[in-house]
């Protein structure tokens, strides 16, 4: 009985290397970009609430799922914050 070699898996995530092409997004504008669509959506579930206070629609779902989104940026947002805040934190505490 002959018994065959497994192949090996190969690479399989492509390996792209460190982009150095200008034009390209930086981290600062990837977080403000971040910053402002959160800003956004915070606005538009404020208008949404509004409109449902007013009487002005009838649709509580998508009040909701504004206010949902929302509240996920948001915490996203937070957890970002926090881990950022800790790897600033930990390259301070390393000795030079």
């Amino acid at each position: 009985m002959k018994i065959d070699s497994i192949a090996g898996i190969g690479n399989m995530v492509e390996n792209k290397g460190v982009n150095t092409h200008k034009g390209k997004t930086t981290f600062s504008e990837v977080l403000k970009d971040s910053i402002q669509k959160a800003g956004e959506l915070e606005k538009e579930a404020d208008q949404e609430a509004i409109k449902l206070a007013k009487m002005e629609t009838q649709d509580i779902h998508n009040t909701m799922i504004a206010i949902e989104k929302a509240d996920l940026t948001f915490q996203l947002m937070m957890q970002v914050r926090n881990k950022i805040i800790s790897a600033y934190e930990e390259i301070m505490r390393m000795q030079v």
